[in-house]
């Protein structure tokens, strides 16, 4: 405090002009770059929320398994597991599903990703369990995927594909 006194007895103008210098640089570098961040966090949240993708709820259990199967057959595998039952060897089935996805070739891949579903058979069983038998028309390999209303929402079973004695 002696010191700030002492400063001001010598040189009051020196002092005062360095505060004020000393302010405005702040605000002036807050000003220019303001509008900088605004525009930043506008561009993320706008390429996020594009990148985002939101899966409408099945409304019956043929369309869950129908997108289910889509979602497997396009590589699309976050939408795949949306329409899946949540469990551990759910889980894991689908993550190895992914990788054999992902070890195919590139035209293998886009065989499947154009590829159609031919649904055989929606079989019910009871009122909150269906058992649907596909195959895509490329393979044209017989396959089965259970659908089960869990919580008001159609979901597919997908270690039922894989043993259907569930």
């Amino acid at each position: 405090m002696r010191y700030l006194l002492l400063l001001l007895q010598l040189k009051p103008d020196r002092f005062i002009n360095n505060a004020i210098v000393s302010i405005k640089k702040p605000v002036k570098f807050i000003q220019n770059f303001l509008p900088l961040q605004v525009i930043i966090i506008f561009f993320c949240s706008f390429v996020f929320s594009c990148t985002e993708k939101h899966y409408t709820k099945a409304e019956n259990a043929l369309d869950a398994g129908r997108e289910f199967i889509d979602g497997c057959l396009k590589g699309d595998f976050d939408k795949a597991s949306y329409y899946m039952l949540q469990d551990d060897e759910n889980k894991s089935l689908l993550l190895q599903q992914k990788r054999n996805y992902n070890a195919k070739s590139k035209t293998d891949k886009q065989e499947y990703n154009n590829a159609s579903i031919i649904i055989y058979e929606d079989a019910t069983v009871n009122d909150s369990t269906h058992v649907i038998n596909y195959q895509n028309s490329y393979d044209k390999v017989g396959r089965k995927v259970k659908v089960v209303l869990e919580n008001n929402t159609w979901l597919v079973d997908f270690k039922y594909t894989f043993n259907p004695n569930l």
